[in-house]
């Protein structure tokens, strides 16, 4: 693995372009696009205050900005770079903002969610869509690109509207059966709509593009429900995870359960791999210890280096005690990804936050638990295989693959707390981002892999 040269950033405002040619930085309301593969600055923009969002349309030619404490929106294109937009939302104000598929519409959420206004950046038109709803994730579109799901709220009642992206005619709008929906996503295949209801009721909704619903499952009543769902790339499996420390796992046919996944305090199979990170601090002299003192503490030269060992069976995993009087409590299962193979399954359990579960697809069962240091502060998979990035707030990245783990140290001058990680799509590198400072890791690959 190599290393790039630091570089700044605010507010982990950092993307790579869909296209993989650009990496896009904000820096307090300077807007930096860089080259991916030399690191060179391409165009420099400046926004009118702090950029607080961005991201970057379909085909990668135009790049929003957000300044939610103006209700603003500017727009720079990168094939005219004199072009720009700036959109203002005005009393309305602004809470959200984001692209359409087609890369020439916005649509923003105004304050109190009281409507969401799409405007066209070739017709210069505007529609607005009323009644958003406002939840953890209200908004979706088809992943080709076709249609718009809008969860809204009228008269103390959920609704569904599905929405034709070409023209944004309304095509079907129907009552959601849920007591006060939390969230919806289309599966990958834009055939089924996933709706879940608040963490009060334990409730998942299928519903069809046409509006039927296919199927609801609930897995138990009277205590607190769905914390995260998540489709597989294939759409064959929807994942469900629960503030009860289970996965549950819907099939595509019938839409029942076919597995639970439980993250035990206690690992007693002998099968399953148990890496667990080993620290061990570098031994200095005393000759070392004056110039050791002049150096800053987290300087990357005497931080902790760390090692997988593999932990016999039985295993204790830490377990942390919720406190019951706070609101979300640090229980269940808050955060899950498929590998792009659809092959693996990781998941992270709230009250056990130092371990990662990696699950196998193919056989259902549980295949590698991954015990840190410290608690996980966020995993990607690799877009092109199934490799796992790690990153624990410390200055080390960690990377699992079937073949086995490995704890990789950034070699920056200075204190680098990865908090946060982000794969380019060719798999080749990624963005580690620290507080204020980011660098690129580049993998090395293997002979005979494009």
């Amino acid at each position: 693995m190599n290393f790039s040269e630091v570089f700044k950033h605010s507010n982990q405002l950092c993307r790579f372009s869909p296209d993989g040619k650009y990496l896009a930085t904000c820096v307090q309301y300077r807007l930096v696009v860089r080259d991916v593969n030399t690191l060179q600055i391409l165009h420099l923009y400046t926004c009118l205050d702090q950029i607080q969002q961005v991201e970057w349309s379909s085909d990668s030619l135009f790049i929003l900005c957000a300044m939610f404490k103006r209700g603003l929106i500017q727009v720079w294109s990168l094939e005219q770079p004199d072009w720009h937009c700036k959109i203002d939302e005005g009393s309305a104000g602004l809470v959200a903002s984001r692209w359409s598929p087609d890369g020439r519409h916005i649509l923003n959420t105004t304050e109190f969610h009281l409507r969401v206004t799409v405007w066209s950046l070739c017709t210069k038109s505007v529609s607005y869509i009323k009644y958003p709803k406002a939840c953890q994730q209200g908004i979706d579109f088809t992943k080709d690109g076709r249609y718009l799901a809008l969860a809204e709220r009228r008269d103390c009642k959920d609704y569904i509207s599905i929405f034709v992206c070409n023209d944004w005619q309304l095509l079907r709008h129907f009552e959601s059966e849920t007591q006060d929906l939390a969230g919806i996503e289309w599966s990958p295949n834009g055939c089924v709509l996933a709706v879940w209801d608040t963490c009060l009721e334990y409730k998942v909704l299928l519903y069809s593009l046409d509006g039927r619903l296919l199927s609801t499952f609930s897995a138990y009543e009277w205590s607190l429900g769905v914390k995260s769902v998540m489709w597989s790339p294939s759409s064959q499996f929807l994942a469900i995870g629960s503030y009860d420390e289970k996965v549950r796992i819907l099939n595509h046919v019938t839409w029942k359960k076919i597995i639970e996944f439980e993250h035990p305090a206690t690992i007693n199979n002998p099968k399953i791999v148990v890496y667990k990170e080993v620290e061990k601090r570098a031994v200095l002299g005393n000759d070392d210890l004056s110039f050791h003192h002049n150096l800053t503490m987290g300087s990357s030269l005497f931080s902790t280096q760390s090692k997988y060992e593999v932990s016999p069976a039985p295993v204790q995993v830490p377990v942390i005690k919720p406190d019951p009087e706070r609101a979300n409590p640090k229980i269940g299962i808050a955060t899950m990804a498929f590998s792009s193979d659809n092959r693996y399954l990781a998941t992270k359990n709230d009250n056990m936050p130092n371990d990662l579960w990696i699950w196998d697809m193919q056989k259902l069962k549980l295949f590698v638990v991954l015990e840190q240091a410290a608690p996980v502060r966020c995993f990607q998979w690799d877009p092109r295989r199934p490799r796992l990035a790690i990153c624990t707030g410390n200055s080390k990245v960690y990377l699992w693959s079937p073949a086995g783990c490995v704890s990789v140290q950034v070699p920056v001058e200075g204190s680098f707390q990865v908090l946060s990680l982000n794969w380019h799509s060719s798999g080749e590198s990624m963005v580690l981002l620290s507080k204020e400072q980011l660098c690129l890791c580049y993998m090395e690959t293997p002979e005979g892999e494009s």
